[in-house]
């Protein structure tokens, strides 16, 4: 409203891609375009407003819904083709009483119709109707549209908070209410978190050939992956660009379990498998197996009193550093998870996968022994601030389809000498291994202003990189950054500014060092696992 008010709130939005808050179309951006007496939405609104005795205006604030239009650094609205499909639709709630019009834009001569004005469907509900939250997801662009889900451990998380944000298709907690990010941050650091990481998506590749697909399409040495190991590794294109990053668990000699950030990564493992006429098949169980992640300095003190093991097996006090093991809950009889130790903090940590009918039994059981310990909730907020500081990775922060491993800061996933075997992207990689251009840094930063995702990084007038993900530490009481630079000017020490507003006018003084920035030596998550093994009884 005038007084800066919410109108309304979105509830559902199957398009998610909508335009700037400016004007409905008016007769006046007609006439100058040579089509005078058009009909425009702003003077359809003066009609129907004129019974409420409200004055006619030359074009009524607006937000086109659908179209894909924008303002220009002078304001002026330029357009292009919608993003929005057949069946789309936006679901909003008003916060006030409101008088709804209801104009479908009739433009006929510019990209904001895709060139075929089509009829918009407006509906009313009483305040009596209830409609769960929903944002459209779609796996790729020729996928059908999925609401938003909620995982297994969504109700265990919703006691926490009420603070959910959509994520891949998921809806997952951000802060918890009573807590907060910092409070978060804290807990997984000195004494252990619990977060929920169920939308990364996961493929089982099984078959005669699993592995020979496997090692055609990862960058790591599947041949060298035994059974019960994990390994982190990337996914390229022929280019050298990564598709994702992600794990591989190898559960028998011709099962393999791929656990990445998309489903671009397991569409582009069936699709290999066709092409190359591999007797291996490729489903998605993302919907079968949800997981937490327990991380922190007490994670194993907490899982070693709620999961056995079989004495063929690793116990949990015995599972080393990307190793996995089936457990169950409380004793042999239990519920089965599948539990690796690996995480996304920089801490010692571990992740349980269970099927999402059982996961509010795993979180509780988790919670029963972990809370008096200082088990904390932990949302997508602290997860962002542990993983920054930590070094690691995030899908369209550190890498894209543009970027290849070494760039991205996880060269040591391509190891061209001791994998012999061919695999996609390959020759890419060793040309650009040979002849870098660019260099993943950190950097830490003078001052109190924390940079920005996407701000330049510059000398001189020269542009010579960009950050990547920035953060204030709260551990080290320092403004840190990951960035993508020039080799020729990653070298520690070496003296760089970030740019703001016009990347000119406004700069940050920073200087590349070692990174992670925390615990770079990572022995914090080695955390003393080197236990010996004692024979079972």
């Amino acid at each position: 409203s005038s007084d800066q008010e919410p109108l309304v709130e979105v509830v559902r939005d199957t398009c998610g891609r909508h335009d700037t808050f400016g004007l409905a179309c008016t007769a006046r951006y007609y006439e100058d375009l040579g089509y005078p007496g058009h009909v425009n939405c702003s003077d359809n609104m003066n009609k129907d407003l004129a019974q409420y005795g409200i004055r006619p205006r030359g074009g009524w604030p607006a937000i086109n819904f659908f179209f894909n239009t924008m303002l220009d650094d002078t304001n002026a609205i330029g357009m292009d083709d919608p993003w929005s499909r057949p069946g789309d639709y936006v679901l909003l709630q008003a916060q006030t009483d409101l008088v709804c019009i209801s104009t479908a834009c009739p433009c006929d001569v510019d990209p904001a119709n895709g060139w075929n004005p089509t009829d918009i469907q407006v509906r009313t509900y009483g305040a009596e109707n209830e409609f769960g939250r929903s944002m459209g997801y779609r796996k790729s662009a020729e996928a059908d549209l999925e609401e938003t889900k909620q995982t297994g451990f969504h109700e265990c998380f919703a006691r926490h908070t009420r603070d959910f944000v959509e994520y891949a298709g998921y809806w997952l907690p951000n802060q918890m209410s009573n807590h907060g990010a910092i409070a978060e941050y804290w807990a997984c650091r000195e004494k252990a978190a619990i977060m929920d990481l169920s939308p990364l998506r996961k493929y089982e590749v099984t078959g005669p050939d699993a592995e020979k697909l496997m090692q055609h399409c990862v960058t790591r040495n599947m041949k060298k992956l035994a059974v019960g190991q994990l390994v982190y590794t990337a996914m390229c294109y022929e280019h050298g660009g990564m598709i994702d990053d992600g794990t591989v668990f190898r559960l028998g000699e011709t099962n393999f379990r791929w656990i990445g950030g998309n489903d671009d990564s397991g569409l582009w493992l069936k699709e290999q498998a066709r092409k190359l006429g591999l007797n291996a098949w490729v489903r998605s169980s993302t919907d079968q197996l949800h997981n937490i992640a327990i991380q922190g300095p007490l994670s194993r003190d907490i899982l070693k009193e709620v999961f056995y093991t079989a004495p063929t097996v690793p116990t949990i006090e015995e599972l080393g550093m990307f190793r996995f093991a089936v457990a169950r809950l409380g004793d042999v009889q239990g519920k089965a998870v599948v539990l690796g130790r690996a995480g996304y903090s920089g801490e010692l940590g571990y992740e349980v996968f269970c099927h999402p009918r059982d996961a509010v039994e795993v979180f509780d059981a988790i919670w029963k022994v972990g809370e008096p310990m200082g088990l904390t909730p932990f949302g997508l907020a602290a997860l962002d601030m542990v993983r920054i500081e930590a070094g690691l990775i995030f899908a369209g922060s550190e890498f894209d389809d543009q970027t290849d491993p070494w760039e991205a800061g996880i060269g040591f996933t391509v190891p061209l000498k001791s994998k012999e075997d061919d695999f996609i992207g390959r020759s890419a990689l060793e040309e650009r291994k040979a002849h870098p251009h660019r260099q993943l840094v950190g950097l830490e930063l003078e001052g109190g202003i924390v940079a920005s995702p996407g701000d330049c990084v510059r000398i001189g007038k020269a542009q010579v990189g960009e950050v990547t993900s920035a953060m204030k530490s709260p551990i080290l009481g320092k403004n840190i950054a990951l960035a993508r630079v020039s080799v020729s000017h990653a070298e520690l020490g070496t003296e760089l500014e970030i740019g703001q507003l016009d990347g000119l006018q406004k700069r940050l003084k920073a200087r590349v060092v070692r990174y992670p920035h925390f615990d770079p030596t990572k022995e914090r998550v080695k955390s003393n696992y080197d236990q010996p093994l004692v024979p079972a009884e």
